[in-house]
């Protein structure tokens, strides 16, 4: 792309700026600006680590753990609009059976850790994973209620491994937004700010999880949909190397080969630490082999940073979230990396994942419903009778234009990204990581990144080359709003930008409950 274009397709979101701002702000204003009330229970601020030993020696029950994560849940849900659907008196039930399997002494404390590291442990997971029974519409409306038929392989993964599901999480429709939102249940809040999103499309399960109504929970990425709603939220969140977890048991899903290499599942957590437990724990046993509790000297680690990437395209970084790089490269004695190539990152991203055939509300229709077109989808939807979102309305026409980006030119944003992939590598090798922005300011207002659309390239690039990242908590701006960077690291290295993730986190603090962002900042 040249900088001509570059500049013209940044300048356009001047003019979207134009039309959108003035809705966002009409929408924002007419939210309540509720705050969230204060955890009185302790056990909800317990790492998942520590709590499942607890459990496993009988020094909490896992019913009191799970009743004090639903009455979070009851307390925090009608503030956010988090929750789909919950399986609150069935977690319960599962809850005291393992009270009792406990205390019946069924297995050794340490066979509990080995066979069931997440015994008793609350998890939540977005709503467009299946889990049996429960809805699984991914924000789609339909006439009848769309119920998922059977756990999704990394949902079978977590309740084979101890995990108490507690209830599914809201999504954009189709999982097509960095915006929680969509015609069947509604708006999600961000539990910092209400009037703020948690973005997308684990918008969700993010709020639940800063709101310290979940634990941690499970979410997909293929464009940043783990990351982004993990930032601004004041959390961490991890996408995996390729085939790592299973991307399948997902709505919307894609027949095309080339899905994993771009598309996966992960988790999302409130303590670093706990990442690893999770991931472990829902991982394919037949995937790539990784080593999570490796133990790594940080000090053999080398550190890499970039501020963006050059490309015109983006916008620049806030001045809180350069200070925060600045601050935890600094402390690592990182070097400014040069990779001049990452100016292509949103034209790879363009050319090999939008291009990919997956479901969407023109290829998968209701049972006895008539295909939709298009023409009339668009048509409803500007006389407001259309029962899908903006971005599902017109994903076909952005699959259009990127599936007939000319063969010359796909071939040379292959080579490209074929050797952006070299370089990232051979600086990454097997004991580094690169220090990079998740998003260039914190949580926007609701709906205005319909004008900051290119700014997940951030994101999306790492994607596109199937590196392992890790979003970390790094603190708090002007606003009172989280920050956050971007560890990343060497396909199989996901031990590396997890550990990393947990050694800022002890240096440089980790999530804080949004009604204690004041007084900690004030203090420091």
């Amino acid at each position: 792309m040249s900088f001509i274009i570059r500049k013209i397709m940044r300048y356009s979101m001047y003019v979207f700026y134009i039309v959108v701002k003035p809705y966002s702000m009409y929408f924002c204003n007419k939210i309540p600006n509720k705050k969230l009330p204060p955890i009185k229970n302790e056990l909800l601020r317990i790492p998942g680590v520590k709590l499942a030993e607890m459990i496993r020696n009988q020094n909490v029950k896992c019913e009191d753990v799970i009743k004090a994560y639903i009455n979070r849940c009851l307390e925090v849900n009608p503030v956010l609009n988090a929750i789909v659907e919950d399986r609150f008196d069935d977690a319960l039930e599962e809850a005291r059976e393992i009270d009792r399997q406990i205390q019946s002494a069924f297995k050794t404390i340490d066979d509990m850790k080995k066979e069931t590291p997440l015994l008793g442990l609350p998890l939540t997971v977005k709503e467009s994973i299946q889990v049996q029974g429960l809805s699984n519409t991914a924000g789609r409306c339909y006439k009848k209620k769309q119920i998922a038929k059977e756990d999704a392989p990394i949902v079978k993964n977590a309740r084979k491994h101890g995990a108490v599901i507690l209830c599914v999480t809201n999504t954009p429709e189709l999982c097509l937004c960095w915006e929680t939102y969509n015609k069947n249940s509604g708006t999600t809040k961000n539990p910092y700010d209400v009037r703020r999103t948690p973005g997308g499309s684990s918008g969700g399960e993010a709020a639940l999880i800063g709101a310290g109504a979940s634990l941690f929970g499970l979410g997909s990425d293929v464009a940043g949909s783990i990351r982004l709603p993990a930032m601004f939220v004041g959390i961490y969140g991890h996408k995996p190397s390729p085939y790592v977890c299973c991307p399948y048991g997902h709505n919307p899903q894609s027949d095309d080969k080339r899905w994993p290499d771009y598309f996966t599942t992960g988790p999302l957590a409130r303590y670093a630490e706990d990442l690893p437990l999770l991931l472990n724990a829902v991982r394919e046993q037949n995937g790539p082999s990784l080593q999570l509790f490796k133990e790594i000297d940080v000090k053999k680690i080398r550190f890499h940073f970039m501020t963006d990437d050059h490309s015109g395209m983006t916008r620049n970084i806030s001045p809180c979230i350069r200070e925060s790089l600045f601050k935890v490269a600094n402390h690592f004695n990182a070097r400014e990396a040069n990779i001049p190539l990452m100016i292509w990152g949103f034209d790879i991203c363009m050319s090999t994942m939008m291009p990919m055939p997956f479901d969407t509300i023109y290829t998968k229709t209701e049972e006895g419903q008539k295909p939709k077109t298009e023409a009339m989808e668009i048509l409803r939807y500007v006389t407001g009778r259309s029962q899908s979102t903006l971005t599902s309305v017109l994903i076909s026409t952005f699959q259009f234009v990127t599936k007939n980006i000319p063969k010359a030119r796909k071939r040379k944003l292959e080579k490209i990204k074929e050797k952006l992939s070299e370089e990232m590598l051979k600086l990454l090798g097997d004991d580094g990581v690169l220090l990079y922005p998740t998003f260039p300011t914190s949580a926007n207002n609701h709906f205005e990144i319909f004008h900051k659309l290119m700014d997940p390239s951030f994101l999306m690039v790492f994607n596109a080359l199937g590196l392992p990242v890790t979003q970390v908590h790094t603190g708090f701006d002007k606003h009172k709003l989280p920050i956050g960077l971007q560890v990343v690291a060497s396909p199989g290295n996901d031990h590396i930008t997890l550990a990393i993730a947990n050694e800022i986190q002890k240096i440089f603090g980790g999530w804080i409950p949004a009604d204690e962002v004041e007084a900690k900042l004030s203090n420091n």
